[in-house]
């Protein structure tokens, strides 16, 4: 199984297909497995890499660099040990403050970034309380606390199954990695965006009840070059709620950022 080490640690990625790279950064305490619908379409035409972050997964469980810039370090690493020519990156939930992040931090290394239903300044501005409560919550009852709140992450079309998959993959996950919580509380990305310098794309769940679309949509509207797609019948996670949809519309999405390189 592939490896990198980074940072004291070792990450486990996932490398198929050949053509421009794309690299998935998956949300918070589940895993690379979440992008298995765009692992088995994406493939053909593309060349597709999905880590397990820090204390996710099949990588390793260090007890620190649960913040925004260690995993954004963890991304670079990634993208310089397996000498990756300017991919474009794919962030689920703070994923996407990671793909951001990175792309913000280092835009010589990043052809393009995609952000999937990110929560953007969301969390500090119109849910810290929740945040406290979630991980006071989570600190109390880890199991409880996540099959309760799994399920309203998800769209009409998902059900019990898809549920139960991502319940299994944030349980296995290392409860050091709740520490985001803390920092995600105070954290906001508004004044990172009007220096980005790079095609942004912000795709969002039309039956989205963690994220409003307003945050993706004023993300989008701060990104010099960035743009909004709403995907229908879908919530927190279009990848896996609506696979066909989601692929069709990353494919442009790919297609207009290599466009807009080349000119």
């Amino acid at each position: 199984m592939p490896y990198v080490s980074v940072q004291g640690t070792r990450l486990y990625y996932r490398d198929h297909g050949t053509g421009r790279p794309l690299v998935f950064v998956h949300g918070w305490a589940t895993s690379s497995q979440v992008w298995q619908a765009q692992f088995a379409d994406l493939a053909a035409d593309h060349r597709l890499i999905a880590l397990d972050c820090r204390g996710c997964g099949r990588s390793g469980r260090p007890e620190d660099g649960h913040t925004v810039a260690g995993n954004v370090a963890d991304l670079l690493c990634l993208i310089d040990a397996l000498d990756l020519d300017q991919p474009i990156l794919i962030g689920s939930s703070i994923g996407a403050t990671f793909a951001l992040a990175a792309a913000a931090a280092a835009p010589e290394l990043v052809g393009g970034v995609v952000s999937v239903d990110g929560p953007g300044h969301w969390p500090s501005t119109g849910m810290a309380a929740e945040l406290r409560e979630l991980s006071a919550r989570l600190a109390a009852d880890r199991a409880a606390l996540v099959h309760e709140w799994v399920p309203t992450w998800y769209g009409t079309t998902a059900g019990p199954e898809q549920h139960r998959r991502t319940i299994a993959q944030i349980l296995d996950s290392s409860p050091a990695i709740d520490r985001l919580f803390a920092e995600a509380a105070s954290y906001d990305p508004r004044g990172l965006l009007p220096g980005l310098d790079l095609p942004a794309a912000f795709l969002h769940g039309d039956q989205e009840t963690q994220i409003p679309l307003a945050v993706s949509r004023t993300l989008a509207d701060l990104a010099p070059h960035g743009s909004l797609h709403v995907i229908e019948g879908s919530g927190h996670m279009p990848h896996e709620e609506q696979p066909a949809a989601f692929n069709r519309l990353l494919r442009t999405v790919v297609r207009d950022m290599a466009a807009a390189a080349v000119g």
